[in-house]
Parts: structure tokens; C-alpha cells; sequence
């Protein structure tokens, strides 16, 4: 391979990815073995590092997609259309470890796996819907898909305000949004680095998949037409 080549196969994403796994590596090992222990939960706790980062970026995907599916639908360009497909992909895998990892914080600490109140109830509802766009992207005719997933997104991401705000809304067994303020230094400095690792991570899948998607578009646009196999004679 060229040096030429080389270059062109190095994405400018590629840093954010990498960047984004040693800042993983270091959170998750400072909340692991330099954060203190919670007075509380006790080491338990811990999971809140990976959970809490997770949500957050979970959202941001969410609450994202209804821009870039206005842009889809405003542009109609086939680069946008795979990048929005990036973000709610990103951003169902995430909502899906974040629930998980939710559900092991839950039980020691709450006595139960699940609640239904109302900031678990959103999330439960953002995610069904979600995988319902996904779905509905999947089973679209080509011509309809990017603007039906773009319009689909746009409805979807209300959900991710209404999680963010529930705790404030409603009564509510989840706990409201902390602050530096009532977070200790040592304790809220693991999450912030993990919040940042998982989004230049997001970038990264993003980035990819809207690549992969637009290379796939060109390959099927340039692909020659099926040739018809002649028809045998009889005997």
C-alpha cells in the first residue's frame, strides 16, 4: 500500500475514536480504584460512572436525532440520511446498557429491579420508540425510507426532554440531576471523563456508519444492471 492510500484510509473520525477509548480506559479506572466509596451505596455505587455517562449520551443521541432528521428532510442528501441512521443506532445501544446497567444499580439500592415511575417509564417509552424508527426504516420501501425515518425521529426525540425533566415534573424515586455542587470533586471527575470518552466514541460509530452507508448507496448506484439469462429451448 502506498503512502498515498494509507492517508486516504486514515478518517479524521479515527482520532476521535481513539481519543475516546484512552479517556474510557482512564475514567473507568479512576472510578474504579480512585474515586472513595460512596457513604451510602457503598461500592455499589461504582456502576454510576458507566450508567450515568451512558444516559447522558444515550440523550444526547435522542434528543439529536430530530435535528439531523430535519436536515434530512431538508437537504435530502444521502450522507445526512446515513448519518441519522448512525445517531438513533448509537443511540438504541446505549439506551440499552444504560437500562441494564440501570437495573444492577437498582436492585441493592432501590430493593427492586424496576419501578415504573416516571423517569424509568420515559426512558422504557423512548427506547420502544426508537427501535420502532429503526424498524420502520427496515421494513420502508428505498424511495421512502430516509424521509419516513427523518419524519419518525423528529416525533420520536420529544421524549428525550420529557426524560430529562421528569424527575422535576413528576414525584419521583429516581434522583434529580446533581451538580458540582452537590457532588464531591473526586467523585464527579470520573464521570465527566467517561461522559466525554463515550461521545467522541458516539462520533466515531457515527462517523462510520454514515460512510458506510453512503458507500453502499454509490456501490448499489453504480452496480450494473442484472442480465436475464436466455431462456433454454426445449427438447
Amino acid at each position: 500500500m502506498t503512502t498515498a492510500n494509507a492517508k486516504r484510509t486514515w478518517a479524521w473520525e479515527h482520532w476521535f475514536g481513539l481519543a475516546g477509548l484512552a479517556l474510557l480506559v482512564a475514567g473507568v479506572y479512576i472510578g474504579l480504584f480512585v474515586a472513595p466509596t460512596e457513604r451510602n451505596m457503598g461500592d455499589v455505587y461504582r456502576i454510576l460512572y458507566v450508567h450515568v455517562p451512558l444516559q447522558w449520551n444515550a440523550l444526547v443521541c435522542f434528543f439529536g436525532a430530530g435535528f439531523v432528521g430535519a436536515a434530512s428532510l431538508w437537504t435530502r442528501k444521502a450522507w445526512v440520511d446515513g448519518m441519522l441512521a448512525g445517531v438513533i443506532e448509537v443511540g438504541v445501544v446505549l439506551e440499552t446498557a444504560g437500562l441494564l446497567s440501570g437495573i444492577v444499580w437498582a436492585k441493592p439500592t432501590w430493593g427492586v429491579y424496576w419501578a415504573w415511575d416516571p423517569r424509568l417509564t420515559f426512558t422504557f417509552v423512548m427506547w420502544l420508540t426508537f427501535l420502532g424508527v429503526l424498524a420502520l426504516r427496515r421494513f420502508a420501501e428505498e424511495h421512502r425510507r430516509a424521509p419516513w425515518t427523518a419524519a419518525a425521529s423528529i416525533v420520536a426525540s420529544v421524549n428525550a426532554p420529557l426524560v430529562y425533566y421528569s424527575v422535576n415534573w413528576w414525584r419521583s424515586i429516581h434522583q434529580m440531576q446533581s451538580s458540582p455542587e452537590t457532588v464531591h470533586t473526586t467523585m464527579i471527575q470520573p464521570l465527566r471523563i467517561n461522559a466525554i470518552a463515550l461521545f467522541l466514541i458516539c462520533v466515531w460509530f457515527v462517523a462510520r456508519r454514515a460512510r458506510i452507508s453512503l458507500a453502499r448507496r454509490q456501490a448499489e448506484a453504480t452496480a450494473p444492471p442484472p442480465r436475464i439469462a436466455p431462456a433454454e429451448s426445449g427438447a
